[in-house]
């Protein structure tokens, strides 16, 4: 009998907590979590730290600035595009084996990345990784959402899972800058100790996968036409402002990207074991929580693609100063993530999202202040502080809500799905902001340095109220609403 998905939130309603029942099973501990914590960050760390390294790299390998691009969205390319399949694949294959294997490729790959002769082989290294990221990100999250029993406990733990991420995106600013005063190679070769430790560490404290009775069919139709849509996707979307959104070139990708999801709609639903099943699809709080991700990081990722241009090129801080200026952001969020887990799992994870995204859409509109003699104390802080708290709110609710009432056997796809909405939002609202930026300097003809940051941070905070607007799907309807409908 197929689980109802519409089940109450066992999250909203403390007494429900598996803290309260005396058979509750008991969750890996503290240093297991750390384990995927410490995956997490590194993962994190991954995102960030290149962006001020791209220079020194562009100097020393001779890489255009068309081609140096590539490097970020290599990454990307690989990540949004094999997150599905790499969530199943934790679901079917095992979640531990699953984990534990990404993190050993993503190790070797920094090591083949840091070592690259040439251009082409440092972007090759960059999309493999980018694949072994969108294998652990789904392994890691159901590993946390399987061990730790739905409640506060569970609260708790995404809380510090959310930490991890955060402070490892600001570390890997931070460091980046550090270490390309040295030598960028330094940058590439910054998670490999991290994967080392949490390979070792990871063999002894994390559990082992249940041995299963029988191997599912897997449902390869299903995993090419996702796979290959998700890919072609998130390519047309990268390429788009460089050849242009109405080029022959990124309307036909568009189209055989449409082609291949809707070819996988069809698959999915005639499959007996389907990759992804369709009511899990039409779901409202899966919905509502993938539409907000999507709104929350696009908008996010666009912030912080103006705001490090505006320190730079107007108020001329160097890539350190720049990533110095991010680090509010991440103690503010670090402090609080692990307390907001347990305050979603008190008061509801959709309010807890709502309240964090209102805040996000009031630190956005903050930066309409920016000018070119702002300081950082007055203007930027204020900012940065307020996308803490909002992000602090925002990511550990999220991920709460992702997988509430999900069977165990779905966790995986439920993480996937996230991360999914996650990577493909970012790349389609920055590209949106990066577009009207253009535009806007374009139509000043350059006599203005700040021409276009007012239009794209208001995309920014268009973006955020839409977020806000799907948080409407999260809210648990009361019974007598459901069968109503």
């Amino acid at each position: 009998m197929t689980p109802r998905t519409d089940a109450p939130d066992p999250t909203h309603d403390p007494s429900t907590a598996a803290d309260a029942l005396p058979n509750a099973p008991t969750a890996p501990g503290a240093l297991a979590l750390l384990v995927l914590c410490a995956a997490h960050f590194m993962d994190a760390i991954d995102l960030s730290d290149v962006g001020v390294a791209l220079p020194a790299i562009q100097h020393d390998l001779g890489m255009t600035s068309a081609s140096l691009q590539w490097i970020v969205s290599a990454y990307a390319l690989g990540y949004g595009g094999f997150l599905l399949l790499g969530g199943r694949a934790a679901d079917l294959l095992g979640r531990r084996r699953t984990f534990m294997a990404a993190v050993a490729v993503f190790a070797a790959v920094s090591v083949l990345g840091a070592i690259a002769p040439n251009g082409g082989l440092l972007i090759a290294a960059r999309l493999v990784k980018g694949v072994a990221a969108g294998f652990l990100a789904p392994a890691a999250l159901s590993l946390i959402t399987t061990g730790w029993p739905e409640g506060p406990r569970r609260g708790r733990a995404l809380g510090w899972y959310a930490t991890a991420g955060a402070s490892g995106f600001v570390s890997g600013l931070v460091l980046g800058g550090v270490l390309t005063e040295v030598s960028w190679r330094l940058v590439f070769a910054l998670p490999v100790p991290i994967a080392i430790a949490a390979l070792i560490a990871g063999r002894r404290l994390l559990p082992v996968d249940p041995p299963s009775p029988a191997r599912e069919k897997t449902d390869v139709p299903g995993a090419l036409t996702a796979t290959g849509g998700l890919v072609t996707l998130v390519y047309a979307i990268a390429q788009a402002p460089e050849h242009g959104w109405g080029s022959v070139r990124t309307v036909i990708l568009f189209t055989a990207a449409a082609l291949l999801l809707a070819l996988f709609l069809g698959i999915e639903a005639r499959s007996e074991r389907p990759l992804v099943p369709l009511s899990f699809l039409t779901r409202r709080r899966t919905a509502g929580t993938n539409l907000t991700i999507f709104a929350m990081w696009g908008a996010y990722t666009s912030f912080a693609f103006l705001a490090t241009l505006y320190l730079q090129n107007v108020l001329h801080w160097t890539p350190l100063q720049t990533a110095g200026a991010f680090v509010p952001l991440g103690l503010v969020n670090g402090a609080l993530a692990p307390f907001a887990g347990r305050l979603a799992a008190r008061f509801g994870a959709h309010r807890m999202i709502a309240a964090g995204m209102l805040l996000l859409a009031l630190s956005y509109a903050l930066f309409f202040r920016i000018g070119p003699d702002a300081s950082f104390l007055s203007v930027v802080l204020p900012v940065m502080v307020l996308n803490g708290l909002g992000t602090a709110a925002t990511f550990p609710a999220l991920n709460m809500s992702a997988v509430a009432g999900v069977p165990d056997r779905d966790q995986g796809l439920a993480g996937a799905l996230l991360n999914t909405s996650m990577q493909i939002g970012g790349a389609v609202v920055l590209a949106v902001v990066t577009a009207v930026v253009e535009a806007g300097q374009q139509a000043n003809g350059g006599g203005d340095p700040l021409a276009g940051y007012a239009p794209g941070t208001g995309v920014i905070v268009a973006a955020v109220l839409a977020g806000l607007s799907a948080t409407l799907l999260i809210r648990q309807r009361r019974p007598d609403e459901r069968n109503a409908t």
